[in-house]
């Protein structure tokens, strides 16, 4: 009975040692799969660069889960998160491989600092290529602002330039539905 016992720690102790070893899948991978899902589904990629630390990210992940939002967001989008600038918060085997390579490809490194601003959103098309990010203009800024989670009014009318440049078939109901949604969220 002793030695089933050890053996059974042993090997319970193996399988959680093997669990805590496994790496994130890369971000091409994940973007790969998210493309194939955007073929098949007819729909657009939404791409999210966040961290597990980041409040914004957060508030970005209720804003997309959130009952009146998610079947609109679902309509067009399917959607691919990358865990990125996770040695800020300490948890450097969170983040996505690649993952910040990706985000700096698409202009997530809008003021050339080497650090994203969080969340980071891109949309892509079906096939990978990019339509929009979340880098707005801004007078007297080359480089833009980044919008991170869209609370503040003017980071609200650049998301929702985003979605009607990504989307244009978009009905006014639904571009409205998510447009009230963060606009109340952000009077609270």
């Amino acid at each position: 009975m002793r030695r089933i016992r050890i053996a059974l720690t042993l090997l319970v102790s193996l399988y959680g040692a093997a669990l805590f070893a496994q790496k994130p899948t890369p971000a091409d991978q994940l973007v790969e799969n998210g493309k194939v899902r955007a073929a098949q589904q007819g729909k657009l990629i939404f791409l999210v660069f966040g961290a597990s630390w980041c409040g914004p990210c957060h508030e970005l992940d209720t804003f997309m889960e959130a009952r009146g939002t998610r079947p609109v967001l679902e309509k067009y989008f399917v959607v691919v998160k990358l865990n990125v600038e996770e040695k800020v918060g300490k948890h450097p085997e969170l983040e996505t491989p690649g993952g910040l390579e990706l985000a700096v490809k698409l202009g997530g490194d809008n003021d050339k600092s080497g650090f994203i601003g969080l969340p980071f959103i891109a949309f892509l098309d079906a096939v990978g290529k990019p339509i929009v990010n979340s880098i707005r203009p801004v007078k007297g800024h080359p480089g833009g602002g980044a919008i991170g989670y869209p609370s503040a009014p003017e980071e609200i009318d650049w998301f929702m330039t985003m979605v009607k440049k990504a989307v244009p078939t978009m009905t006014a109901e639904e571009s409205r539905t998510i447009e009230e949604w963060l606009r109340k969220a952000s009077a609270k």
